[in-house]
Parts: structure tokens; C-alpha cells; sequence
């Protein structure tokens, strides 16, 4: 029924710690799929010797693939009817995880389901991270929305329909697990949401959205190329507007000669240069302080709007 991938480079103490919380779980029918995407063969004695070893299909990568690729293999070496991506940073929270997804799939009737889960850090923080009613609706009114935030998490909380069609965008890095939910849902339909700490998402440095936080030739491009897959309605959207205010702001963008530098070479939408106009005549001092912005953000949206 499940096919749990597994995108795996090199970290063995991680991956043990996700094949274990695997080897417990209550509900069985489910395959494992792991891409190694590392040097030597660490991964293949830690899995060979794994008690979980007979669920498990296990491959090398010929060549380093690098993220997202190497996720979008797993997808393409999966059979189950369902796909269980798990990173092997993280881990399911108790031996009844994948029944909680289970369940859900067969009481509802999306093709995309998600739970909350819970940040644990290296030195053992723990967060948990839940959706309320409005943000959950947001997303299910406007699958767009989560280009201002990402409301539904890393894509080891998710569990959705085989869709050959629907892989992840291997241009990306930064945006990859947005831009795949919003077409997934536009295609699908809305997702349901399972209220549940059911994953364990750890936190550290090396992960690659962290680490291309802040980076003007990853964010821009990721940014652009995304947007141009959204429905131009969407800028209707205060929303999303806001979110391509705050990304203008928080990177400095003054001009689109900054866009172009990024590396990003296609087209970019009417509304962008009037945003940086109006945002142009505000000193950067006011333009950071949270309540200024939030007012100066409604009345350029509101002019722009009236005017496209």
C-alpha cells in the first residue's frame, strides 16, 4: 500500500534512527525504498545488517544526484499506491505513526494528507508545530498561499497518491517542497490535515533550506521560476502579494538589474517593478518596522490592483 522513500546521504546514525522507528510500527504493508546518494558503503552495511532488511530496497546511485533528484528517484524506483517521502534526519514519533496516516486515508477522500509534527533540534529542543482552522482553510481555498508560508512542512510530514506526472523540481532547492504542494493540490484537489504529532523533523545546520536561507542567487531564482507557475490571478490575493512584498523588502531589491544578476532569466511579472518603486520611496529604517510595512504593504496593494 506504502511506499516509504528514503532520500539517504551519508549520515548512518540518522538513517538507523529513522529504519528503526520504521521496524516498530504497528501497521505493515509497506515497502522501503532507499537511494544512496553518498560516497562508500557505509549505508549498505548499516542497512544489510538492519532487522528491517527484508521491507527494504536498497540503491546505489551510479552518480551523485544531489536534492531534489535524488528524491525524485525514490519516487521512480517506488511500487505502492501511496508515498511515504521521509528524510533520514527524521524519524516517526511513536510505533503507531503510519496508522494514523493510514487511517485518515480511509476514513477521507484527498490524495494528499499531512500531519503536524514536532522540530527536535541536535542538543534535544523540541517544538511542536500544529495548523489552526483559518490557515488550514487558507491553504485549502488557495493552494497559492502557501508561497507566503510554508503552512504544511517538509515533506517527511506528508503522505499523497501516486501520480507518476507529479515529481519534484530538480531546478530547485530552496522551493522545491512548496512548489511541489501547490501543484500537487491545484492538480488533486484540497489535502486533509491530520492534527497529530505523528513525525519528528530534526533540525540542523546542514540541512539545505537553512543553509540557503538569506541567498540572493538561490532565493531569487527559486523565487521567480516559482511565481511563474502560479495562476496570475493569485496576485489578487493580499496573501500572496504580501509575501512578494516582504521578499522584495527582506533582500533589498531595488531594481530589476538585481533579479537579472541573480541568475534568474525569465519573465518577471508587471507588479514586481511597482512594488519596488513604492517600496523605493520608503526609508529602509520605516520600511523594517513591522506595523509601517503592514500599512505601507495594504495601501501598494491596493493601488497596484486598482490598476492592473
Amino acid at each position: 500500500m506504502i511506499s516509504i522513500c528514503i532520500p539517504a546521504y551519508q549520515r548512518g546514525e540518522y538513517l538507523k534512527r529513522l529504519l528503526d522507528s520504521i521496524e516498530i510500527q504497528t501497521f505493515r504493508l509497506f515497502e522501503v525504498i532507499i537511494t544512496d546518494d553518498s560516497p562508500g558503503t557505509q549505508l549498505l552495511e548499516l542497512v544489510e545488517n538492519h532487522p528491517l532488511m527484508p521491507l527494504i530496497r536498497y540503491y546505489k546511485n551510479q552518480r551523485t544526484l544531489g536534492s531534489p533528484e535524488n528524491w525524485n528517484e525514490g519516487l521512480r524506483k517506488s511500487k505502492g499506491d501511496w508515498i511515504k517521502i521521509m528524510h533520514d534526519d527524521d524519524w516517526f514519533s511513536n510505533p503507531d505513526s503510519l496508522n494514523f496516516f493510514v487511517k485518515a486515508i480511509e476514513k477521507g477522500g484527498a490524495g494528499f494528507y499531512f500531519s503536524a509534527y514536532t522540530n527536535t533540534t541536535q542538543d534535544g529542543y523540541s517544538k511542536s508545530i500544529r495548523l489552526n482552522f483559518r490557515q488550514l482553510k487558507l491553504i485549502k481555498q488557495l493552494p497559492e498561499s502557501l508561497f507566503a508560508s510554508n503552512r504544511i512542512g517538509p515533506p517527511s510530514v506528508i503522505i499523497f497518491k501516486r501520480d507518476a506526472d507529479m515529481i519534484f523540481d530538480k531546478r530547485m532547492k530552496w522551493l522545491v517542497d512548496i512548489d511541489f504542494y501547490i501543484r500537487y493540490l491545484k492538480k488533486h484537489g484540497p489535502p486533509e490535515y491530520i492534527p497529530k504529532n505523528l513525525v519528528q523533523i530534526g533540525i540542523s545546520e546542514s540541512q539545505v533550506t537553512r543553509s540557503s536561507f538569506g541567498k540572493p542567487d538561490v532565493e531569487i531564482p527559486e523565487r521567480f521560476m516559482l511565481g511563474e507557475k502560479l495562476d496570475g490571478r493569485s496576485i489578487q490575493h493580499i496573501t500572496v502579494f504580501d509575501a512578494w512584498w516582504r521578499f522584495l523588502r527582506n533582500l533589498s531589491i531595488k531594481d530589476i538589474t538585481q533579479i537579472k544578476n541573480s541568475g534568474y532569466g525569465g519573465k518577471i511579472p508587471d507588479f514586481i517593478p511597482a512594488i519596488i518603486k513604492f517600496q523605493n520611496k520608503i526609508p529602509a529604517s520605516i520600511l523594517k518596522m513591522g506595523l509601517f510595512s503592514k500599512t505601507f504593504m495594504l495601501i501598494s496593494y491596493l493601488k497596484i490592483r486598482k490598476n492592473t
